[in-house]
């Protein structure tokens, strides 16, 4: 679907889109695809008034001394109530308070951002619903774009995009299937994906895999993989789509500590990316990057509590 609109027109989408939601719920319907109403458009003009009006990297630094990597925001649902939340990145190293946005997401697998245009912001990204259906959502050019990507893609236990792995500068998408597979996919700016390339197999080692950005100051996109005993791996990534990511290296243990990791670009604001995880008891915790490959994190330090209460995306 193409709406023809301009950006501007985006600053009354996050209400309309409200509005939208309780009808269509008193109503009993929904997308066909599964996916919850108005999630996708949600979070690009969540994600556009973030740009706008948050804008932490513009508060905190000066134009000459503007952070490299991007920074995004971090969604979640109430497990009490399966809807929407918005967590703002606060400028400081962590989040504002959860915002509601009343939209129902029990439906939602995920939420993957891009920064396709590089100004360290996203302007949209895929909704991955439980049901399969990939969709894209996003600010592209003067219009906002919002279209079915494919199906089928319940087949993969973990979807996510560390930014390009193939050398161009749209995001692509990276999945390990059900078998221990990981495949990847180069994309275009509208969100289409190309026919998927087999990587390699071995990676159902890996209860959790995260990456947002370059962890070791290479310029290329990394992931780190957390195993079934609690350490964590870097992959660094080598530009190269048919085999985009190097042999691991070994960061440490402990890590089984925690029961959700995630990345949301640079959290601190000091040009390089960062991890998060959150412990079983709610309390979330940030490692901030090094850009060091031989020690890619800080030491953890805590950012909030409550977060038992979402699963975070």
């Amino acid at each position: 679907m193409q709406i023809n609109r301009g950006r501007r027109a985006l600053k009354g989408a996050f209400v309309a889109t409200a509005v939208a939601v309780a009808a269509a719920t008193a109503a009993g319907t929904a997308f066909a695809t599964g996916a919850p109403v108005g999630a996708g458009q949600a979070r690009a003009e969540a994600n556009q008034r973030f740009h706008a009006e948050h804008a932490p990297q513009a508060s905190a630094f000066g134009a000459e001394d503007a952070p490299t990597a991007p920074l995004f925001i971090m969604t979640g649902t109430r497990k009490s109530t399966g809807e929407l939340h918005f967590f703002f990145p606060n400028g400081r190293g962590g989040f504002d308070p959860a915002e509601n946005t009343e939209i129902p997401a029990t439906g939602i697998a995920d939420l993957i951002d891009v920064d396709n245009d590089d100004d360290g912001i996203s302007e949209g990204g895929w909704v991955l619903s439980k049901n399969g259906v990939l969709e894209f959502s996003a600010a592209v050019g003067e219009d906002y774009v919002e279209k079915q990507v494919g199906t089928g893609w319940g087949t993969y236990t973990t979807v996510l995009s560390p930014g390009s792995i193939g050398g161009a500068k749209e995001y692509d998408l990276i999945g390990v299937d059900k078998a221990g597979v990981l495949w990847s996919y180069l994309s275009y700016p509208d969100g289409r994906l190309t026919a998927r390339t087999k990587v390699g197999g071995g990676w159902n080692t890996y209860n959790q895999i995260a990456g947002q950005g370059d962890l070791t100051g290479d310029g290329k996109a990394d992931i780190v993989a957390k195993d079934k005993s609690g350490y964590l791996w870097l992959y660094k990534g080598t530009g190269n789509y048919k085999a985009p990511f190097a042999g691991r290296t070994k960061i440490g243990g402990g890590w089984g500590a925690y029961d959700r990791i995630l990345s949301v670009g640079d959290l601190d604001l000091d040009g390089t990316t960062d991890l998060i995880a959150r412990k079983p008891n709610g309390e979330l915790y940030r490692y901030s990057g090094t850009g060091s490959a031989a020690a890619p994190f800080k030491k953890a330090v805590k950012i909030g509590t409550g977060f038992q209460n979402f699963n975070l995306f």
